[in-house]
C-alpha cells in the first residue's frame, strides 16, 4: 500500500513536500548495515539526508519529489541544519 504525499501532509503538519527539484550532488556513505545518502538540491544551501539498506544509482542531475522534516544536528561541536527525507521519488 503506497502512501500519497497528501495523506502524509494531513497526518504530519510539520512535513514539507517539494516537487520537481533538481539534484546537484549525491553522495552515498556506508554506515554499518545501512547507506547514508546526502543530496544537495538546486536553490537550497542545506543538505537533504536519508538512509537506505541498498545503494542507489546516482541521482545527480535528476528531478525528484521530496517529503522531509527540518532538523538540527550537532557536527564537530556546532549545530548544523539538515533536512531529514522521509520520502523521495523521481519526478
Amino acid at each position: 500500500m503506497k502512501t500519497t504525499p497528501e495523506k502524509l501532509l494531513k497526518k504530519r503538519p510539520n512535513l514539507i513536500q517539494t516537487d520537481n527539484c533538481k539534484v546537484t550532488s549525491h553522495v552515498q556513505r556506508e554506515e554499518g548495515d545501512w547507506f547514508r545518502h546526502t543530496i544537495m538540491i538546486e536553490g537550497y544551501d542545506v543538505p537533504f539526508v536519508f538512509k537506505r539498506q541498498k545503494q542507489y544509482q546516482s541521482l545527480k542531475g535528476a528531478r525528484v519529489n521530496l517529503s522531509y522534516y527540518p532538523e538540527t544536528q550537532k557536527v564537530a561541536g556546532f549545530e548544523m541544519e539538515t533536512m531529514k527525507v522521509v520520502r523521495i521519488r523521481r519526478s
